[in-house]
């Protein structure tokens, strides 16, 4: 069984970096990693549309950065339950280095092939590492520290999406792209060195257990089983992969366009593309920081700041919607990622609360699986209307009006337990 965060007083953000020194390592790690990783995916769109001039090339391309970690989350998800963690992150970073490395090769039009190719090596490590990085969270923090832990490594990667967007947009609307790439090999780099400072035991029960293909492919149904038998734990799996096909991704995809089509600042729009990315990673941010504030680590309480996180993110795509001005769509993406953010950090520490040591890798995994797979989607959708008669507000308009779904399933869904527990 994993203890119950709400039954002890938590640590503040200060105490946890102060105290906990395999947390300190995995947060600065982190941090590199993220700064990098937010100026590949900043170039590399810029890059594609500056290449290609199609909005569904650009589409494309989100939806190979989602399909391949997709496809591997299976495989993923079982290493992350039977193998050290630690190793897993830092394999993934070395690989992911000499990948990114090879980003230099992709010049013309001609080449769009190879960095879709690139892209999809790199971002099936993303795949290992993702819910491997997850996972470790209980094994290097106590269990009052685990909100903590999980608000402000969620916060980070909002923060660099802001800092490393904002740098990576400005920088390869002033100067190219290519730098973009070198600098994200150095990062990824960089983060495996500090994760290698690591302090964990050699990890994990299983790591005796049968190592056979046969093994791995029942772990990995026993991990399905799970889900299936626990479906309050499925349900909040759902969520980000929800998020993504009506708020995130999708949207991320119009970004593109917004900045090439409507409000170009920098080379290939890469300026005003960074101030989008930049601005959604600050309400990401900031948004569950503040609302963790007022909820606490209580699961009620997290689940109900999820149906208003919907809510905001839907507030936010109306105010973009009608593309009054770069000042506008820069507020609306703001708006909408608070509620992004929120569903995002919320449903991780769901998790974290609800899932046992055992089965968490595979979980995660799954959670994953399940984003990647509605970030795929949302990203083809939305990259096929670009290339129609449809015109960009109708395309946010559209989003606006189909986010109520997943709103009020959520929230009757929420209600309904509320009822249950009392």
């Amino acid at each position: 069984m994993t203890a119950d965060p709400t039954t002890e007083t938590g640590v503040s953000y200060t105490e946890l970096l102060r105290d906990n020194r395999n947390f300190r390592y995995l947060w600065f790690g982190q941090i590199v990693s993220l700064l990098g990783d937010w100026f590949n995916l900043v170039a590399s769109a810029a890059l594609i549309g500056l290449l290609t001039q199609s909005g569904l090339a650009v589409g494309s391309l989100f939806v190979v950065r989602m399909l391949a970690p997709f496809l591997v989350s299976p495989i993923a998800g079982v290493a992350a339950d039977r193998y050290n963690r630690k190793s897993l992150l830092i394999g993934a970073d070395l690989v992911r280095a000499a990948v990114v490395l090879a980003f230099l090769l992709v010049r013309d039009a001609g080449d769009v092939w190879l960095l879709y190719t690139l892209t999809g090596f790199q971002m099936a490590m993303s795949g290992f590492f993702d819910p491997a990085h997850t996972a470790i969270l209980p094994d290097i923090a106590k269990p009052r520290e685990l909100g903590a832990v999980n608000a402000l490594s969620s916060a980070t990667w909002s923060v660099m999406l802001a800092l490393g967007a904002a740098l990576g947009g400005l920088f390869s609307g002033t100067f190219g792209m290519y730098p973009a790439f070198v600098l994200d090999t150095f990062t990824f780099l960089l983060s495996a060195a500090l994760l290698m400072q690591i302090r964990m035991p050699a990890k994990l029960a299983s790591a005796a257990a049968d190592k056979t293909v046969a093994a791995a492919v029942g772990q990995y149904l026993r991990g399905l089983r799970y889900l299936r038998a626990h479906k309050d734990v499925l349900v909040v799996a759902l969520q980000k992969a929800t998020m993504a096909l009506f708020f995130a991704t999708a949207f991320q995809v119009l970004q593109v366009a917004i900045a090439q089509q409507v409000f170009t600042v920098g080379q290939g729009g890469g300026t005003s593309l960074g101030l989008m990315f930049g601005l959604t990673g600050v309400g990401s941010g900031l948004g569950p920081i503040l609302a963790r504030k007022l909820t606490g680590d209580d699961p009620q309480s997290l689940k109900e700041a999820i149906a208003y996180g919907y809510l905001i993110a839907i507030a936010g795509i109306i105010v973009t919607a009608p593309l009054l001005s770069l000042e506008t769509v820069l507020l609306g993406s703001l708006v909408r990622s608070i509620g992004s953010g929120v569903i995002w950090v919320f449903s991780t520490h769901l998790l974290l609360q609800m899932v046992p040591d055992e089965v968490r890798g595979r979980v995660f995994a799954s959670d994953f699986m399940f984003f990647y797979l509605g970030s795929a989607l949302a990203s083809s959708l939305v990259g096929a209307a670009l290339d129609t008669s449809l015109t960009i507000p109708n395309i946010i308009w559209t989003m606006a009006a189909l986010g109520v779904i997943p709103t009020v399933f959520w929230t009757v869904w929420v209600m309904r337990g509320r009822r249950e527990t009392v």
